[in-house]
């Protein structure tokens, strides 16, 4: 472990069927007016939302409610949740969704109270909120992002056309997150493999970083091994409860920075990713499957023995008779096929992309990246070869 570090993650997690169960207890801590934040109804339709207004109605509390929050949420409807929390001295809120929704709470959160523009001071400047923040509950209904155990809230800015994300610090934290499975039942199958790639993508930012050979990397192998097989499972029955139960901690584990714990990290697909959404407003674990393939193979020389250790230890490629570069291209052959296995589009042209966005896209990228520092020249030969 090269780095020195100190972990602490100060959300609770209630996972399992009777998770719900523990609602009224965790918001017993906290005053009696909720905002409710949720999506565009499908909380509704499962019969969830009925079952939370109970155990609110049973705890005596009064509820606020804000509603039709994106997959890629915007800084227009984080505002509206700032007016509602002051309006109705807000105690709490409680996200129902996936990371959008949660991600949205949490910038509801800061922005409430916050002095100045909240857009430019936190996500922009990456400042850290030093005004009162709103503590945040979840309960989760799509894995994907584990914003339901971080401090991650990515914002869409349509004014000026950016996707930004922000880490807060454990202060913004989901202070607790009810896991149940069965909630992702009914997510539709262009969802779940959104989330699922999303996962994936998270657990590869923070594998192919420059920084090799540690305790995480194996950590990180493993919750690999598992999201894999579980996703070939939920394909099958997206019934399947093994599947899903591991497929939801395989998200909440890829993101709750454990598997980052001393690591640089990467992050460029997600970089570029985030402003090819901004543009499309693709469904997030989309885009960032479609960009993955060519900034690997764009990247691989340059942390070669690395990629080499994928196709191996992930894939279980026999490498011995294979010169390093075609075990790493290899490595990343299987991981394309396993892209077209969970049936995602596999060009920008299908995520809504035009030729004219690209050159804006990469211009707009935050640049960065772990084995090779990338340039708007090698985002913009990156989005070309996966337009």
């Amino acid at each position: 472990m090269k780095y020195d570090f100190c972990y602490y993650n100060p959300t609770r997690i209630h996972f399992g069927k009777s998770a719900l169960d523990n609602l009224g207890a965790e918001l017993s801590s906290y005053g009696d007016n909720i905002l409710l934040m949720y999506g565009r109804g499908s909380v509704k339709a499962t019969g969830l939302y009925d079952e939370i207004m109970a155990i609110l109605k049973a705890s005596g509390k009064k509820v606020t409610e804000l509603s039709g929050i994106k997959s890629n949420p915007t800084y227009a409807q984080l505002q509206e949740g700032a007016r509602l929390v002051r309006e109705n001295d807000i105690d709490f809120i409680l996200a129902v969704g996936g990371g959008s929704v949660i991600d949205c709470a949490k910038g509801v959160s800061v922005a409430a109270y916050c002095e100045g523009d909240a857009w430019e001071r936190f996500w922009i400047n990456g400042e850290e909120p030093t005004e009162r923040i709103i503590p945040v509950g979840s309960v989760l209904t799509m894995a994907g992002t584990a914003s339901e155990m971080n401090g991650g809230s990515v914002i869409t800015n349509e004014e000026v056309m950016l996707k930004n994300g922000k880490v807060f610090g454990p202060a913004v934290y989901p202070k607790f997150s009810i896991l149940n499975p069965e909630y992702t039942f009914t997510v539709p199958k262009n969802q779940m493999v959104s989330g699922i790639y999303d996962v994936f993508s998270h657990l590869c930012e923070q594998y192919f970083s420059g920084d090799d050979d540690n305790t995480t990397d194996y950590l990180i192998e493993g919750v690999l091994a598992s999201l894999i097989t579980a996703a070939r499972a939920a394909l099958k029955n997206p019934e399947d409860y093994e599947a899903r139960s591991n497929i939801m901690w395989c998200a909440t584990l890829g993101l709750n920075t454990v598997t980052g714990l001393s690591k640089t990290q990467d992050w460029e697909v997600h970089m570029i990713e985030h402003q090819v959404g901004a543009y499309t407003d693709c469904p997030h674990g989309l885009g960032l499957a479609v960009v993955s393939i060519p900034y690997y193979k764009h990247i691989y020389k340059y942390g070669i023995d690395k990629f080499v250790r994928f196709a191996k230890n992930v894939w279980n490629i026999d490498t011995d008779n294979m010169t390093k570069d075609e075990a790493a291209l290899a490595g990343i052959e299987a991981l394309s096929a396993f892209i077209r296995e969970l049936g995602i589009p596999q060009t920008l042209r299908e995520l809504g992309a035009t030729e004219e966005m690209l050159p804006k896209i990469a211009n707009s990228t935050v640049l960065g990246g772990g084995y090779k520092q990338v340039t708007a020249d090698d985002v913009l030969a990156i989005l070309k070869e996966a337009f």
